[in-house]
């Protein structure tokens, strides 16, 4: 699997934050990030833990009262994802992501708050998509996917 990197200019503009904001996270230790020459690069998956505010860990071994505080607690957890779907032209990259906007909009009421946030990258004929919701919500967009990509 080929992991995506980002520069400090990307994240900034991918989350609404500036530039120097980011660096700061990078400094303090907020943001986890490598130096690559004399730039600092973030991971994708990097960058969706902080977007979350999770180091990623959930606790597989419980108590039997402790396992219902994970579940009521998992039911709450957020899930963020950056999906980077390849298109061969503009008129393609609209009609995806009013296909991805019409899958949000006629989403299950259990899946709660979602959020999604989507960017044309025509240098690279890709669509970056980055969704936000409940672990319902993220399993259920991802299978869709999954079948899409399949066929």
């Amino acid at each position: 699997m080929i992991e995506t990197y980002y520069s400090v200019e990307q994240v900034a503009s991918l989350i609404d934050m500036h530039p120097k904001t980011i660096q700061r996270y990078i400094r303090e230790g907020k943001l986890k990030a490598q130096k690559v020459g004399k730039a600092w690069r973030v991971t994708g998956h990097d960058l969706s833990v902080f977007v979350e505010g999770t180091d990623g860990v959930i606790e597989t071994t419980a108590s039997p009262g402790m396992q219902t505080i994970i579940e009521d607690s998992l039911k709450k957890t957020r899930v963020s994802a950056v999906i980077d779907i390849p298109v061969n032209n503009e008129a393609e990259a609209v009609q995806t992501i009013n296909w991805v906007i019409g899958l949000l909009q006629a989403k299950n009421p259990e899946h709660g708050h979602t959020s999604m946030t989507s960017q044309y990258i025509m240098p690279e004929n890709i669509i970056r998509v980055m969704l936000w919701g409940n672990l319902q919500f993220m399993s259920t967009v991802m299978s869709v996917l999954g079948d899409l990509e399949k066929n």
